[in-house]
C-alpha cells in the first residue's frame, strides 16, 4: 500500500464528507429551527440530481444543469413546506415521519413517471476533466477536487449567513423561541419557508454535483439521507459547525475503513474472505463512531448541553 494511494483515499473521504455536509446542513437547519423530522429531504437531493441531468442533457451545459438543481430543489422544498409541512409543526414526530414518508413515495413515483425507471448519466464538464498532480505523486481527479473546494466554499458562506446576517439572526432566534420572534413582528411563516427552501437548495446542489460520479436514479437520496442523520447526531442537532465536522468524520471514516480494513484482514486470511469481512466491518464503522460520540457527549459534538 503506497502513501499516494492512502492520500487519494483520504481525499475521496474528504469529498464524500463535503457532499454529506451539503445534505446534513439543510437537514439540521430544518430540524433545529422547526423541530421537524423530514424524511423526504433525500427526495430533494434526488430532485436536484434529475434537474441537473435533464437540463444538462437538453442544453449541453453542465453549469446550467447545476443552476437548475438549485432552483428546482428550492422550489420543490418551498412548495412542500407550504402545502404539507406547514401543517405538521405542531404535530408529534410520528405524524411528521408518516407524512414525510408519504412524500418520499410521491416524489419517487412522480420522478419515475417523468423520467422513467432507467438511470441517467452526466459527463464531467470539459474544464474539470482529467487529473491534477498533488504533492506526494498523487494524481487526483480535478472534478472531485472542485467538489471539495465548492463544498468548503458553501460551508463558509453558510457560516457567514447564519452568523453575520439579519436572516441568520432570525433563524437562530427562531430556533431559540419562535413565539417571541413572531411577537416581535417577524413573519414566521415566511421565515420557515425560506429556511426550508435553503435546506432544499443545499440538498439539490449536492445531488447535482454527484450526478457525474454516480448514476442519477429514482431512490438515490434515501441512502444518503441515512448518513446525513448520522452526521447531525454526531455533530449535534441544530449546529452547522457540528454538521460540518460530523460530515468530515463520517466521510473519512467510511472511505478509509472500506479501504484499510480489507488490507488489514488480508494479512490473516485469503483475499476474498478479507474483502468480505473488511467490507462488513467497514459498513459498521460510522455507527460505532456515532455510538462512541453519544457515550461521551450525548448531545453530539456541538449540540445543546455539550
Amino acid at each position: 500500500m503506497s502513501a499516494a494511494l492512502l492520500i487519494e483515499q483520504a481525499l475521496n473521504g474528504l469529498q464524500f464528507g463535503v457532499m454529506l455536509f451539503l445534505m446534513a446542513a439543510g437537514l439540521t437547519l430544518i430540524f433545529g429551527v422547526m423541530g421537524l423530522i423530514n424524511l423526504a429531504h433525500g427526495s430533494l437531493y434526488m430532485v436536484g440530481a434529475f434537474a441537473c441531468a435533464a437540463v444538462a442533457t437538453a442544453t449541453g451545459s453542465f453549469w446550467l444543469g447545476l443552476v437548475a438543481s438549485l432552483v428546482a430543489a428550492a422550489l420543490a422544498g418551498a412548495i412542500m413546506e407550504i402545502v404539507v409541512i406547514r401543517r405538521l409543526y405542531r404535530r408529534d414526530h410520528l405524524d411528521q415521519v408518516l407524512a414525510t414518508f408519504a412524500l418520499i413515495l410521491m416524489f419517487s413515483e412522480g420522478t419515475r413517471w417523468l423520467f422513467g425507471s432507467f438511470p441517467l448519466y452526466l459527463d464531467v464538464p470539459e474544464i474539470l476533466s482529467g487529473a491534477v498532480a498533488l504533492p506526494g505523486g498523487v494524481q487526483y481527479p480535478l472534478y472531485r477536487l472542485a467538489i471539495i473546494v465548492a463544498g468548503i466554499g458553501v460551508a463558509i458562506l453558510l457560516f457567514l449567513l447564519i452568523g453575520r446576517t439579519r436572516l441568520g439572526i432570525q433563524i437562530r432566534a427562531g430556533e431559540a423561541d419562535r413565539e417571541m420572534i413572531a411577537a416581535l413582528g417577524v413573519d414566521i411563516k415566511l421565515l420557515y419557508t425560506a429556511v426550508f427552501a435553503l435546506g432544499a437548495a443545499l440538498a439539490g446542489f449536492a445531488g447535482g454535483l454527484v450526478g457525474t460520479i454516480q448514476s442519477v436514479q429514482v431512490g438515490m437520496g434515501e441512502p444518503v439521507l441515512i448518513l446525513a442523520f448520522v452526521v447531525i447526531v454526531i455533530g449535534g442537532i441544530g449546529s452547522i459547525k457540528g454538521a460540518f465536522i460530523g460530515a468530515l468524520l463520517v466521510g473519512i471514516t467510511d472511505t478509509l475503513g472500506r479501504f484499510l480494513l480489507p488490507v488489514f484482514f488480508g494479512a490473516f486470511m485469503n483475499a476474498s474472505d478479507a474483502t468480505a469481512v473488511g467490507s462488513a466491518l467497514a459498513s459498521m464503522l460510522i455507527y460505532i463512531l456515532m455510538a462512541l460520540v453519544l457515550v461521551v457527549r450525548p448531545g453530539g459534538l456541538y449540540g445543546a448541553g455539550t
